[in-house]
């Protein structure tokens, strides 16, 4: 910390003028572009429909209020079909996540000049794709229905739990792997006896961690054709039968809940 005397006396300063300049320049070019990405957004922005987006959300409260409850029973399936994607989906990634982490610690991986990129590469393009993205994909080569959900959920949750599982594995007590590397066991051994005990902890809560998030994904990937409630959401848009999308928002909205609600006590009896 910069100190500065005056009269005699000593004024201590967080910053000398030259970090203050600095710090202000910084502030300056963050407004500068702040101005710019305005400008063009408001360029490609239809004010009008902004300011009339008020009355616009009036008019679809009042028709989409009270919603149509006795559309309630046609809803059964749908959600059904939803929570099938979302835990097959998480069941297959993690069967598929498990290999992809252990090759892609330091720790375990074969080869870390070959094996371990090309496993970093699964992690990364699987995670970096949306699973709309998927499923629009997955329909264009298997067609419409729940079978292309899963396999998006599936794909979109790879690279997500392969990246928690393999840090885990890189942060585990080594003391116990040696130990048991002295007793002469195999490698497999090794991984059975030193390695998975240590990590089933964070494997089960990454498990209920990314069922709880393909959830919610699973509710939109109807919108694509990818099964599951969205179907329903979107046919229901299509016509602007307002009063069963609000049924249909408030079912999506209880499964949510109720899921939130399950990976919370799953987690808090594991930790």
């Amino acid at each position: 910390m910069p100190v500065l005397e005056k009269e005699g006396a000593q004024v201590w300063r967080k910053r000398t003028t030259n970090e203050t300049l600095v710090r202000w320049f910084g502030w300056l070019v963050g407004v500068a572009i702040f101005a710019v990405c305005w400008q063009r957004i408001s360029e490609s922005t239809t004010w009008f429909f902004v300011w009339d987006a008020p009355r616009i959300a009036n008019d679809i409260w009042t028709r989409a209020t009270p919603p149509r409850w006795e559309y309630i029973t046609q809803l059964g399936r749908p959600i059904w079909d939803t929570l099938n994607i979302a835990t097959l989906g998480t069941l297959i990634a993690l069967f598929l996540a498990v290999p992809v982490a252990f090759l892609a610690a330091r720790n375990t991986t074969p080869s870390a000049l070959i094996v371990r990129p090309i496993a970093l590469l699964i992690i990364v393009s699987t995670r970096s794709i949306n699973s709309l993205i998927w499923a629009l994909l997955l329909i264009a080569i298997i067609g419409p229905g729940v079978f292309a959900g899963v396999i998006a959920i599936a794909i979109r949750s790879i690279g997500f739990c392969a990246k928690l599982l393999y840090e885990a594995i890189e942060e585990i007590d080594q003391s116990q792997v040696e130990a048991i590397t002295a007793t002469g066991a195999s490698r497999w051994q090794v991984m059975a006896y030193g390695i998975v005990p240590q990590i089933l902890p964070a494997f089960a809560g990454v498990a209920v961690f990314r069922w709880d998030i393909n959830i919610r994904e699973s509710t939109v990937l109807g919108l694509v054709g990818a099964g599951g409630i969205g179907l329903q959401l979107s046919s229901s848009l299509n016509v602007l039968a307002w009063p069963q999308v609000s049924l249909i928002l408030l079912v999506i909205l209880a499964a949510v809940v109720i899921s939130e609600w399950v990976s919370a006590k799953v987690r808090g009896a594991i930790i």
